[in-house]
């Protein structure tokens, strides 16, 4: 059974390579994603917002910077920030909850400033 550490590591590693099915494997069935606007439920819900997440990030001049990343049992913690083409992440953060191998919970809040 892969830890919390595998499963965020293969979840950054997925998302570093564009790859959005990837991504999506990694949530459980019944995995909430709570973003600021709304909680998704389940996997198909969550795939339209790293579709876009991840076009926005596959635009050329895009960076990623890890500040901070913990992981305690079942518990992991991302801090990190940003540029893209359309925005300026200046502080983001993930929290996830991991069980038998998948996401089953997961929060993200970010600064985020437009560039336009």
């Amino acid at each position: 059974m892969p830890t919390t550490g595998d499963v965020l590591d293969q979840h950054l590693r997925c998302f570093g390579e564009n790859d959005l099915d990837g991504v999506v494997a990694d949530y459980s069935s019944d995995a909430v994603l709570f973003v600021p606007d709304r909680p998704l439920k389940g996997p198909a819900a969550i795939k339209p917002f790293f579709q876009a997440f991840l076009a926005e990030f596959a635009k050329p001049g895009a960076s990623f910077s890890m500040r901070q990343r913990y992981v305690d049992g079942e518990y992991a913690y991302i801090l990190w920030s940003a540029e893209t083409a359309d925005n300026s992440y200046e502080a983001a953060t993930d929290t996830f909850v991991v069980r038998d191998g998948k996401i089953v919970a997961q929060s993200f809040a970010a600064k985020i400033t437009p560039k336009r």
